[in-house]
């Protein structure tokens, strides 16, 4: 019997985007069981904590007909959040060449820590290539609309936020 393949889709997913949701899709279907880690970037100052994140990942991933997809959140390595989850493959998504450099030289990396952990690079659909977080929040503190970036629920949860916190975020 062959061993059970298991991926991470690592992200901080604040909020979490359609581009997300696609590579997600798209992921569970490359592995027996797909493990969305839902973690802290101490790089970036979030807008919605952990816990709420990970809430908002399960509320949107239990939209999708799959039942071999599971929410887990970490704040360690990814090599040892891997090891600890018996993954064998990451699972990244890239957007274009600027995504590829960070993607590569974090990929480099890890293997270096964890050679035994492939990582799996999928494209993002050309439709939601241009989607980033980042972007979606910027985009709703100055009251602009989108719709077109995530779905209705987190919509209203990102629009909720920025009104809790003022104009601009402050």
């Amino acid at each position: 019997m062959m061993a059970k393949r298991i991926g991470i889709y690592p992200g901080t997913f604040d909020p979490i985007t359609l581009g997300h949701m696609d590579i997600i899709e798209r992921g569970a279907k490359l592995v027996d069981e797909l493990i969305i880690g839902v973690t802290t970037n101490i790089a970036k100052s979030p807008m919605f904590d952990d816990d709420e994140r990970i809430a908002m990942v399960e509320r949107e991933v239990a939209q999708i007909a799959c039942d071999t997809i599971r929410v887990v959140g970490f704040n360690s390595l990814l090599m040892d959040f891997a090891e600890q989850m018996n993954a064998g493959i990451v699972v990244r998504g890239i957007r274009g060449v600027t995504d590829f450099e960070y993607e590569y030289q974090l990929t480099g990396m890890n293997r270096q820590l964890n050679d035994r952990i492939e990582t799996v690079f999928l494209m993002a659909d050309v439709e939601l290539q241009p989607i980033a977080s980042r972007l979606v929040k910027e985009i709703a503190f100055y009251g602009g609309p989108i719709e077109k970036f995530v779905t209705p629920a987190v919509r209203a949860d990102v629009e909720a936020r920025v009104q809790k916190m003022g104009p601009r975020g402050g």
